[in-house]
């Protein structure tokens, strides 16, 4: 707690977390970046499933929706690491905001095993008759692990510790 208390005592993050304007936006920001990138993996994982967007070729779908990922994802992190570290020992005893994390660190570790044979690997996919297994489980693992995210961010706010 000690040290959540000298990350939240940082000036500029004391400033933010008090603000009643700035904190709000950076909030709906956050809030905001989470619908762009969020919409956006689920369309890949739909795609890649199979499932909808039959018309448009997977690497289509990849490279179109990367910039969008990308900027999305950016900037949600970043509101995010202001938001977490301004509250910094309110969020360090809550369990959804760790659940949260770990969830993040198995989305990494999503990423270093399916990125090569999968998101690296769109136009072979798209040489393939039927999608194969592989993809099929790297966009349901994507799913579910977003949608933990997502859950465990939202549920943070809910957490109370009397």
């Amino acid at each position: 707690m000690a040290i959540a208390h000298d990350i939240q005592s940082i000036g500029f993050l004391t400033a933010f977390s008090e603000s009643v304007l700035v904190y709000p936006i950076v909030l709906s920001i956050h809030l905001t970046c989470i619908a762009l990138f969020g919409g956006a993996i689920l369309m890949t994982n739909l795609r890649l499933l199979g499932l909808t967007f039959k018309s448009v070729t997977i690497t289509d779908m990849v490279r179109s929706l990367r910039p969008w990922k990308r900027a999305g994802g950016t900037v949600m992190i970043c509101a995010g690491v202001l938001l977490a570290t301004s509250e910094a020992e309110k969020y360090s005893p809550n369990p959804f905001f760790w659940t949260k994390m770990i969830i993040l660190g198995l989305i990494g570790i999503h990423g270093i095993i399916f990125r090569p044979i999968v998101y690296n690997n769109t136009e072979e996919l798209d040489k393939s008759a039927v999608i194969p297994t592989k993809v099929k489980i790297a966009a349901i693992t994507s799913i579910l692990l977003w949608t933990g995210m997502f859950t465990m961010g939202r549920l943070i706010a809910y957490w109370d510790t009397d």
